[in-house]
């Protein structure tokens, strides 16, 4: 058995009411901006690349460089002891050669994307791409140089190095 449903009591709008503004009807435009806070060590890490820099964190109970850079040891749970300017050179530890980029389509020139030992990191990586280079020739162990972005359009990313190549 079905049950029939009650009406509401009181009277419905119509689209006219609304349109003749004979009822009252706010408009709420929400601002929904936002900032995201990069903290101390992350922040000052990007702001020196902005500068065409790379700098790191070291805790002294570790003897461990942390790239990014960080404000605690995440091994000591303390707070780190100093900031260490890096070198923009190091040594490919692994290497791919992509013909795919980043959303899976078919790329003609392939990407080689690699873990870069920076020189100073006492064994850090970061992952970045490697340009200016044969895909054949890439090799573990590799020397290579950070390429930087011209500072007029560097923006405090990784970004701001725009590849690495042989020295």
């Amino acid at each position: 058995m079905t049950e029939k449903i009650k009406e509401w009591p009181g009277t419905a709008l119509s689209d006219a009411d609304i349109r003749e503004k004979r009822v009252l009807v706010t408009e709420w435009k929400p601002n929904l901006k936002y900032a995201w806070d990069t903290g101390i060590g992350y922040g000052r890490y990007f702001a020196e690349l902005k500068n065409g820099r790379i700098v790191g964190t070291k805790c002294h109970k570790c003897h461990r460089v942390l790239l990014p850079a960080r404000a605690f040891c995440e091994l000591c749970f303390r707070t780190v002891d100093e900031w260490v300017h890096l070198k923009d050179t190091g040594t490919v530890n692994t290497f791919s050669i992509a013909y795919t980029d980043t959303m899976a389509n078919r790329i003609k020139e392939p990407q080689i994307p690699a873990m870069i030992e920076v020189d100073g990191s006492g064994g850090v990586g970061i992952m970045h791409l490697l340009g200016e280079v044969d895909p054949k020739k890439v090799k573990i162990g590799m020397k290579v140089k950070a390429v930087w972005k011209p500072k007029a359009q560097r923006e405090g990313a990784i970004t701001d190095i725009k590849y690495w190549k042989p020295l």
